[in-house]
């Protein structure tokens, strides 16, 4: 299941890794079998969309892009970005609801190193997996307990990521900065 919520399908990881959890904390199923499992689907999904854009993303953006307003120009754009960015996307992008099914096809676009890709998809799908997998662990049997830790759980993330971001681009300005003297 965890390889269909990392490819292109709509389908939610909070609906397979919490009640996993849950039945962890049952003693229904093995903590590190939840958790691998839980991290090598998502890598599965993710490199499933990597390698359909590598394989057609390209000629595919090409030709029907101009219906979702993509020109060629913006293709270029994107695949800059990622031999650039790619590693900080790819872990970043693996954290964001409705995102994480998406980062795999900028990166396959881009033709991102496979194994730097494959090791971000894995850092950031694992802390993904193993919030879920603690939530439905500790707090499984109680539904509106739920939905109120992972809102608040959304928001500490969404607010490490602007604080990676900020970090991230102030380490690559003194970079450049100093590539400069």
């Amino acid at each position: 299941m965890m390889f269909l919520e990392s490819s292109f399908f709509p389908f939610p990881s909070e609906v397979v890794m919490i009640p996993a959890g849950y039945l962890v904390y049952k003693n229904e199923m093995s903590l590190v079998l939840v958790l691998l499992c839980g991290i090598l689907g998502s890598l599965a999904g993710a490199l499933f969309n990597y390698f359909l854009a590598i394989k057609y993303g390209r000629a595919f953006l090409i030709k029907y892009g101009k219906y979702f307003f993509i020109s060629e120009e913006t293709i270029h754009k994107v695949e800059y970005f990622f031999k650039e960015h790619g590693h900080i996307s790819t872990f970043s992008g693996r954290l964001i609801p409705a995102v994480r099914q998406y980062i795999s096809f900028p990166a396959g676009l881009a033709k991102m190193d496979l194994k730097t890709f494959s090791l971000y998809t894995i850092f950031g799908a694992g802390i993904w997996v193993i919030i879920l997998t603690a939530l439905g662990y500790f707090i499984g049997g109680n539904e509106q307990l739920l939905k109120e830790y992972l809102h608040y759980i959304l928001i500490a993330i969404f607010l490490f990521l602007i604080v990676l971001g900020y970090f991230y681009i102030k380490r690559r300005k003194n970079e450049s900065n100093s590539n400069r003297i």
